[in-house]
């Protein structure tokens, strides 16, 4: 396996990842839940947490409500994975890919991956799309 310091790809979506992994640590759940309720709108973002009422979002991105651990950690997954491609490519790209069909995902998009809590699979996908392969 090809380290990051041999393997100028690799390094592109390292260092977009930790990036991407520091924007998302320092963002109030409100402030995700705007962003890609800004970016990917209420449906595909409440399709993301597994909940049926895409106005719930909408409380989430306001503050007056916060969604519980299990959406939390779904938004989370979900920006960090956008900002990754979107730190490497642009925001239409990020969108674009988010809900596209992912042929290393077994033609699923990655949206309804990371609805099925499968984060780790749609990160090695982002990443091996940002390192070209």
């Amino acid at each position: 396996m090809a380290t990051t310091a041999n393997n100028p790809a690799a390094a592109k979506s390292a260092a977009s990842a930790e990036r991407a992994h520091v924007t998302t640590v320092r963002m109030s759940i409100a402030d995700i839940a705007r962003f890609l309720q800004d970016n990917l709108g209420q449906r595909l973002t409440a399709r993301i947490t597994n909940i049926n009422d895409p106005r719930q979002v909408g409380k989430w991105a306001s503050g007056d409500s916060a969604p519980r651990q299990e959406a939390e950690d779904r938004l989370r997954a979900a920006l960090q994975v956008f900002q990754l491609i979107q730190d490497a490519e642009s925001l239409y790209t990020a969108r674009a890919w988010m809900i596209g069909m992912n042929p290393q995902l077994e033609d699923e998009a990655p949206l309804t991956v990371i609805a099925e809590g499968r984060f780790k699979d749609v990160m090695v996908a982002a990443r091996a799309y940002v390192d070209g392969g």
